[in-house]
Formats: structure tokens, C-alpha cells, sequence
């Protein structure tokens, strides 16, 4: 089983990972300010749970801790403070999964929504449960921030399994597709295990006897609403590629606001004519994917919050409930009652 390339551009992550690496170089004596340059975020931001960020701006700030930082250990610690706690509804279904084997099986189906930089797979053996990240060196054009984030990701998952786990299960093996770089002995002290390099793939092996064991926070009504709610998120998170992608994103990020194509196609520095030529000829408009966005949010504010039937219209920018009601019955063939009911 494996993941998908994340949208670059797309605004929906929690900015755990960033404050995480802006705290290590913090520690370095590196100010907030420098390590997220460029990356429109600002050092207040990284604590706010209402600022969402996107693949783009992590890997910015990946990028500054490579030119700032002079500790060849700090992908390894930044890592290593990544706890499943951080993640939200994708760590506490991972938690609360029923056996080590479900743990690894969800990592993969739900990692889209934990700022995912890499593709991971996992592949079951007689003998060895293994991650594997294809590809690794195909979507950054710099090495430099490629291995960063490898030697990041190997990190986390390490601490991650021990998180699920509730004691130390170190990897029996960890291989990576590039020569040994000057700081190869940091690896073995992070990740627990032997290294080896210049490998046919990148990948982290573990003894398939672990699959079995049950984490210590399993329970079984626990992970199935967890799980559910992640599958709901994982829906709501469009894969569109393309114009049409980057307009969701932009429309998603500003709910309640809904600039206009206009103003949509100067962020996405272009013109508003060269946008549409754009989503036409990929077989959609700006029109259609607003209706999509208003929907999308429809049904959430429906199903999760206590706002009124009005506050959701007047939310969603329609001149009137009635209107609203007309558009929630032509995207659902459902009144709000019923949305709510279920």
C-alpha cells in the first residue's frame, strides 16, 4: 500500500512540524524570524492552531534550517520531538489502533494528512514489515533538502512506532539509496539500528513479530470513530492537480471570504484570462469549483458545528436562507434537518 504526492501549495496542516524545526535552531541560537524567512509565516503563527500551512512553506523552512544551521543533527532532533500527539485526529488513530500491523496499514492510508514531504509504502513479509519511501529523490529539486527530510522522516516514524508501542522497537535495519554522508555515525544513534548506504531504495525494516502486539492505548470504539473521522478528512482533501487544485486551495483557505476569480488568479500570479483558458481546458471553471467549495463546507458546518441553517447560509455568501436551502438540496438531494440527522 502506498501514498500520494501531497498538493505542494495546499494550506490545510496544522504548523506542528514547523514550530517543532523552528524550536530546534531556536536552541542553535537561530531567531524565529530567519528560519521562516520567506515562508509567510510568522513566529507567532506557528503556535496558532487556527493557521493552516502548506508542504511549500515546511520545506522553506527545511531550506533555511540547511543554510543556517551548522548541527548535521537537526533533521534527527526535530524528528525525534514529533510525538503522534502533535498530529490530531491522524495521531490518535494511529494510537489507538488494535494491533502494530493496523498501525503501519493506517500510517500509509492516512498519511495525506500529516504534511506529508515523501511518498511511504509498506510491504509485509514472512519476516519483516517495511517502509519504503519510492522516490524519494523526485519531488525537490535539492538533494540537501532531500535528505533532510529523509533523515527527518526515518526519525519519526522510529519514534512514532514507540509512541504507539509504549516501549522501545527499534528497526532492525535502515537503508538509504545515497553515499554515506559525513555525519553517517549520527544515524545509528537516532534511529536505533545499523545503516546502510548507497542502498537499491530507501527503506526501514522491521521484525514482522511486532505486527501482533497491541498498542497501549488500543481500543476498539475509540479507533473505529477515529478512524472515521479521518476517513471524512481524507475525503474533504481534494487531489485535483493542476489550475484547478491550486483554485480549491485558495477558495479552502479563505472560507467565508470567497475572493473573486480576479483576485483568485493574482494569487496564483496570473490573469484572470489566462486562469480560465486554464480550468477549461482541464474541463472545469471558477464558478464550478466554487460551488464545490461551498458544498464541501456545507456538509461540514452541517454535521459538526451548531450553527443555524441562517449563520451557514450567510457563511457560505448567499444572499438568503432560501437560496441556500435550494443549492444544499441540488448538491445532496437533502434539507439541512436531514444532514444534521445523519
Amino acid at each position: 500500500m502506498s501514498s500520494r504526492y501531497p498538493l505542494l501549495n495546499e494550506r490545510i496542516y496544522a504548523p506542528y512540524k514547523i514550530a517543532a524545526l523552528v524550536e530546534v535552531l531556536a536552541e542553535q541560537g537561530i531567531p524565529a524570524e530567519k528560519s521562516l524567512d520567506g515562508s509567510g509565516i510568522e513566529p507567532d503563527q506557528i503556535y496558532d492552531a487556527s493557521v493552516m500551512t502548506s508542504v511549500r512553506q515546511y520545506m522553506t523552512v527545511c531550506r533555511n534550517a540547511i543554510e543556517l544551521s551548522t548541527d548535521p543533527a537537526t533533521p534527527f532532533k526535530t524528528g525525534s520531538r514529533l510525538h503522534l500527539a502533535a498530529y490530531g485526529m491522524y495521531g490518535y488513530a494511529l494510537m489507538s489502533c488494535l494491533s502494530l500491523r493496523d498501525y503501519f496499514r493506517l500510517g500509509v492510508k492516512y498519511h495525506r494528512l500529516a504534511t506529508p514531504t515523501l511518498i511511504i509504502e509498506w510491504t509485509e513479509f514472512p519476516d519483516r514489515a517495511v517502509w519504503t519511501f519510492p522516490n524519494a529523490f523526485a519531488s525537490n529539486p535539492s538533494r540537501e533538502v532531500q535528505r533532510f527530510l529523509l533523515e527527518q522522516q526515518y526519525t519519526q516514524h522510529v519514534n512514532h512506532l514507540q509512541d504507539v508501542a509504549g516501549h522501545t522497537s527499534p528497526p532492525m535495519l535502515a537503508r538509504f539509496s545515497y553515499p554515506a554522508p559525513a555525519h553517517a555515525s549520527i544515524y545509528s544513534e537516532y534511529l536505533g539500528c545499523p545503516c546502510e548506504f548507497d542502498a537499491e531504495q530507501c527503506e526501514l525494516v522491521y521484525d514482522s513479530a511486532i505486527l501482533e502486539q497491541k498498542p497501549q492505548l488500543a481500543h476498539k470504539h475509540s479507533a473505529a470513530m477515529l478512524q472515521e473521522t479521518c476517513d471524512r478528512l481524507i475525503g474533504q482533501s481534494k487531489t485535483s492537480v493542476g489550475a484547478s487544485g491550486e483554485v480549491y486551495q485558495v477558495l479552502m483557505s479563505k472560507p467565508g471570504e470567497f475572493p473573486d476569480m480576479e483576485r483568485v488568479a493574482a494569487t496564483l500570479k496570473m490573469t484572470s484570462r489566462t486562469l480560465r483558458r486554464r480550468l477549461e481546458s482541464e474541463g472545469t471553471s471558477f464558478l464550478a469549483i466554487l460551488d464545490d467549495v461551498r458544498s464541501s463546507l456545507a456538509m461540514e458546518y452541517l454535521r459538526t458545528t451548531k450553527l443555524t441553517t441562517e449563520d451557514v447560509a450567510m457563511l457560505l455568501g448567499f444572499s438568503d436562507t432560501a437560496n441556500f436551502r435550494r443549492a444544499l438540496k441540488r448538491w445532496t438531494g437533502k434539507a439541512a434537518t436531514e444532514i444534521r440527522e445523519q
